[in-house]
């Protein structure tokens, strides 16, 4: 007995020794940009998995710059999974030079992204916008990056091709548990499948109905489920008053009576739109960690709001 819990002790002290900080023994060690990432990692990549997130929770994906700590975690990681924001840029660069054996991977590979949508788009043009709804104008390699929607996350479609991404790359680094991560996905995807054909059902009847955001983040959403989303952001920044004045008439016009904005975000804007309309602000959270829920209770506001 003594000898069997000298050997565990030696063990012990070799694993805290050898084991890499900020990161669990014997889990691949993943970073992340986004909190939905982590969920969809951990969905698929189970025990098997240590998904460290870039942006924390509460923080704005667009403006972030990641932390000294977060940095050298960086350097002991295997893979980092970009969601593909303009902001990343600057961090893959980081990335690669503190860890050039680390793997990135682009999940937003194979995906065809749309434009930003801004207020001008439901105004004088809605001819030219109804040509971009139908798929006109979208991401054939010509547009200019920061100019895309980097809200991929958002679209249960979409996030299928992420996932098949996140599984590919897993498999490719740890092939002997190849089978778990193909079944975990599997998982994973019927649940998404549930949940598109419930949002199906949620927003069947209500195709061409306006919802007002301040932030542009739920573009793909509404492009799956053949809503608008009308924003009250004019290319990051707040309104001008001539602007905001021309919102508050659309909402007016359109009958809207509720603003989401995100917690990550200053409400100002949205408040006073909402004080003017006669509505009322709400929160829709585009980076919650249950994505699957939030997905749901997302869905269930917005219904609440169309008109």
């Amino acid at each position: 007995m003594v000898r069997v819990l000298g050997k565990l002790t030696v063990f012990t002290l070799f694993s805290l020794i050898f084991a890499r900080p900020g990161f669990a023994v014997d889990r691949i060690p993943v970073f992340v940009s986004i909190v939905p990432q982590k969920y969809f990692v951990q969905q698929i990549g189970g025990d098997l998995v240590d998904v460290h997130v870039m942006v924390q929770p509460g923080a704005n994906l667009h403006a972030y710059e990641p932390r000294p700590k977060q940095m050298a975690d960086l350097s002991k990681a295997r893979v980092y999974f970009a969601i593909g924001d303009p902001s990343e840029h600057a961090w893959l660069k980081k990335v690669a030079a503190a860890s050039p054996k680390m793997r990135v991977v682009h999940t937003d590979h194979g995906i065809e992204k749309i434009p930003m949508t801004t207020h001008h788009n439901h105004d004088e043009e809605g001819e030219h916008n109804e040509k971009e709804q139908a798929g006109h104008g979208r991401d054939e390699g010509q547009g200019k990056p920061g100019n895309l929607d980097p809200h991929i996350w958002l679209s249960p479609p979409l996030v299928k091709i992420q996932a098949r991404t996140i599984l590919n790359a897993l498999q490719e680094i740890d092939s002997l548990h190849r089978t778990i991560y193909e079944v975990n996905y599997n998982q994973l995807v019927s649940g998404i499948d549930e949940l598109d054909a419930q949002l199906k059902a949620t927003f069947a009847g209500k195709q061409g109905l306006q919802f007002m955001v301040f932030h542009p983040a739920w573009g793909y959403f509404a492009d799956a489920y053949g809503l608008e989303q009308v924003p009250i952001e004019i290319e990051g920044k707040d309104p001008k008053p001539a602007q905001l004045k021309a919102l508050i008439e659309h909402a007016r016009e359109k009958g809207i009576k509720v603003v989401f904005v995100q917690p990550q975000f200053s409400a100002k804007s949205a408040e006073v739109v909402a004080r003017e309309i006669g509505g009322q602000v709400a929160f829709a959270d585009s980076l919650a960690e249950d994505w699957m829920a939030s997905m749901r209770e997302v869905a269930e506001k917005f219904k609440a709001a169309l008109k």
